[in-house]
């Protein structure tokens, strides 16, 4: 073993003499390198090797790079690198080869074998490197799509691009991943020689390239993917997922309106569908000529909008009443209302289309629980007192055992002043666990102690001593102490404490 590492050693010299040479490296510098690599050298040369002795390695001959870089900086000098940085680049290789192929399940090695590539060696050594990662790991679409997506962005190759993406697919034939990057690449190639074909023009040459056909330049390969893909995986979040990648190219109109087509032809029932068509209207401009230029009448044009896309939300819980359904209705709903606007009628008719839509489903009993929390918490921060009460006392009504929803009405009732607070305390542990009640009990407590005097606030407390039990007791037992110093000082809260 000490004639390899005294042979690879002997190897490094006449890099290290071009170091020393040209004055980037003094001579101390220089066998202070030597002893640290002759070190390095011992411990991947071992009978029994360590991961981390190579990635160590790897480290050192990356920071040695770096600073030969920054003295090349720093004293102009740029001559010699195929002396110097080549033959460290191709020795790190060489470690690197030696780890992954001792180590090949470890995906992050050979990720760092990419990172270095990209940054230290040459393309081609990295399309080889891309090789047999695959080669080994076939089983990642994340993989197959960052090297197609390397040979698309940095080689400038769409066909390496291309073929890698089909090779990815025959081992993975139904990864939605793999569609959606392969759809985007081919809108991005057409894009790509559609500019070329204009430069073309521009420059009034003739190019007599079979790759500027009409069909590609249209983004048909494109749409051979996307007939291909939803054929295979089914599903409005797919489809909505190709067409949003189509909408980045503004040249593909025709292609855009074919999937919104299919997505309405074959995805009726999926709730995503309606969302996505009735969220659709806000992007539409108005078809007249004349756009809205004062605030008022862009309010106004964004109520229109906002109206219709209501319409269509409407029509969707008619054709598809579910939770599903109500739930993207309600959420569109708050949105909007809790976007910011200095115009009183949009906001009037924002809570006013909220509470319109809430009511009708809280009819039908079709919203989850944390629904009527988000929508309060928005009437809340927005003051409208009136509505979260309505709202709070329907989800009190439909979810009786929440204590999170019983907590948000008396929030409201606090908020609002509402002089039967302590009888709505009252009603709520009537309906809820003991268990649940800690929270509430804490609450009356502080409330009380704002509102109140000290004789109903410890009322308060004894009767929530007497209520809660177990764990839960401690922190109340906390609560009241606190309360007693705070009210009567030590006196009081050793009296407390001693009962």
């Amino acid at each position: 073993m000490a004639e390899i590492i005294q042979e690879r050693i002997e190897d490094r010299l006449p890099e290290l003499e071009q170091l020393e040479r040209i004055g980037l490296f003094s001579h101390a510098e220089i066998k202070a390198i030597i002893k640290k690599a002759s070190d390095l050298e011992y411990r991947i040369q071992r009978r029994t090797l360590f991961k981390e002795d190579f990635i160590n390695y790897v480290q050192y001959e990356i920071n040695l790079l770096e600073l030969i870089q920054r003295r090349r900086t720093r004293i102009g000098y740029s001559f010699k690198k195929d002396e110097i940085e080549n033959s460290i680049v191709h020795r790190v290789q060489g470690v690197f080869r030696r780890a992954s192929a001792k180590w090949k399940d470890d995906v992050q090695l050979w990720l760092s074998y990419v990172v270095f590539c990209k940054k230290w060696a040459t393309k081609t050594q990295l399309s080889k490197v891309f090789s047999a990662m695959l080669a080994i790991h076939s089983n990642k679409p994340a993989l197959w799509i960052m090297a197609a997506k390397w040979e698309m962005e940095d080689r400038l190759s769409s066909e390496s691009a291309r073929q890698l993406f089909l090779r990815a697919l025959r081992f993975h034939p139904e990864c939605p991943k793999l569609y959606q990057e392969y759809f985007r690449m081919e809108l991005m190639h057409a894009e790509k020689l559609r500019k070329e074909k204009e430069e073309f023009e521009k420059a009034s040459m003739d190019m007599e390239n079979p790759d500027y056909s009409e069909e590609i330049l249209k983004g048909e390969l494109a749409r051979i993917i996307y007939k291909n893909s939803v054929s295979i995986i089914k599903g409005a979040e797919f489809h909505v997922s190709l067409l949003s990648i189509a909408q980045l190219f503004d040249f593909a109109k025709d292609l855009q309106k074919e999937i919104y087509d299919d997505l309405q032809a074959l995805h009726t029932d999926d709730p995503l569908t309606w969302d996505y068509v009735a969220r659709r209207e806000l992007q539409i401009e108005s078809q007249t000529e004349e756009q809205p230029t004062t605030k008022q009448a862009k309010a106004v044009e964004v109520g229109r909008k906002e109206e219709r896309c209501c319409a269509v939300y409407e029509e969707a819980v008619k054709t598809l009443p579910t939770e599903a359904m109500w739930k993207c209705y309600i959420i569109f709903c708050l949105e909007r209302f809790t976007k910011k606007t200095n115009s009183g009628f949009l906001r009037g008719k924002r809570m006013e289309r909220t509470m319109t839509a809430f009511r009708k489903a809280h009819e039908l009993k079709l919203l989850p629980e944390f629904q009527y929390k988000q929508l309060i918490k928005s009437l809340l921060s927005h003051k409208f007192l009136r509505e979260a009460l309505e709202v709070a006392v329907a989800g009190t009504e439909l979810f009786r055992d929440s204590g999170t929803m019983w907590q948000m009405k008396l929030q409201v009732l606090i908020e609002s002043k509402s002089p039967d607070i302590a009888m709505q305390f009252e009603e709520s542990f009537v309906h809820l666990k003991p268990q649940v009640c800690l929270s509430l009990w804490i609450s009356w407590a502080e409330w009380s102690e704002g509102a109140k005097s000290q004789e109903d606030t410890e009322a308060v407390f004894k009767k929530a001593l007497l209520a809660v039990i177990g764990a839960d007791s401690v922190t109340l037992k906390d609560k009241y102490l606190d309360w007693a110093y705070r009210s009567g000082g030590y006196k009081k809260a050793r009296a407390v404490f001693k009962r």
